[in-house]
């Protein structure tokens, strides 16, 4: 894989144009690798994943709670919304700034749930089958971590992981999961579907995975 984002560097441009037209999936995650040019990489672990609409969708929460829950899309744009605007950044290299994301605070979700003394962390599921991630519980009450549902002032579309998807402003980016279904509160961090390849669990810009990248947040 190394190998082949290397062979992507020396072909740019022209193999960068090549990929930024590209909005399939990646299960390589070779795309990653290659300069952003200030936009998005679009690639999933599986070789596809579901769509999920107003009618379908749906997102749990459960685990060590005291009123396990399940929303709806319209339930969940019924709740108070925060909109953030912050640097995406991409543990690979590339960064897309001033980023706007909207959403409800994953603090409000767990407070209605009625979280447990003897929680620590929620593990995170996705409706691709395969994505999990993870984070502590004091990370995942932080202002700044959304269960969003827009994304550059629009609803998000099916390859941004809508429609909902995790977002964590100060961390890389793969800890905002895509293609969000399910919110377990646990009594130990669990690592997640990178973090069992290599990657940091405590993912922030700029001090983790061996990078010096500048903070999103």
């Amino acid at each position: 894989m190394l190998g082949a984002g290397a062979l992507g560097v020396v072909a740019a441009p022209a193999l960068q144009r090549a990929v930024e037209s590209v909005t399939s999936k990646d299960p390589t995650g070779v795309t990653g690798l290659l300069p952003a040019g200030g936009g998005f990489r679009y690639y999933s672990v599986t070789a596809s994943v579901p769509h999920k609409n107003e009618r379908n969708y749906r997102l749990t929460v459960d685990g060590l709670v005291d009123h396990p829950t399940t929303y709806t899309l319209p339930e969940l744009r019924a709740l108070p919304q925060t909109r953030l605007v912050r640097d995406v950044q991409c543990v690979t290299g590339w960064r897309v700034p001033h980023t706007p994301f909207e959403g409800v605070r994953l603090s409000t979700i767990l407070a209605a749930a009625g979280v447990r003394p003897t929680a620590k962390a929620i593990r995170l599921t996705c409706f691709d089958g395969a994505y999990t991630e993870s984070l502590t519980l004091q990370q995942a009450r932080r202002d700044d971590v959304l269960v969003a549902l827009r994304m550059q002032d629009k609803d998000l579309g099916h390859t941004h992981g809508g429609p909902v998807r995790l977002y964590v402003a100060p961390m890389y980016f793969y800890k905002s999961a895509k293609w969000l279904s399910g919110i377990t509160v646990t009594d130990e961090v669990r690592p997640g579907y990178w973090e069992d390849r290599g990657y940091d669990v405590d993912a922030w810009v700029g001090k983790s995975n061996g990078r010096g990248d500048a903070p999103t947040s």
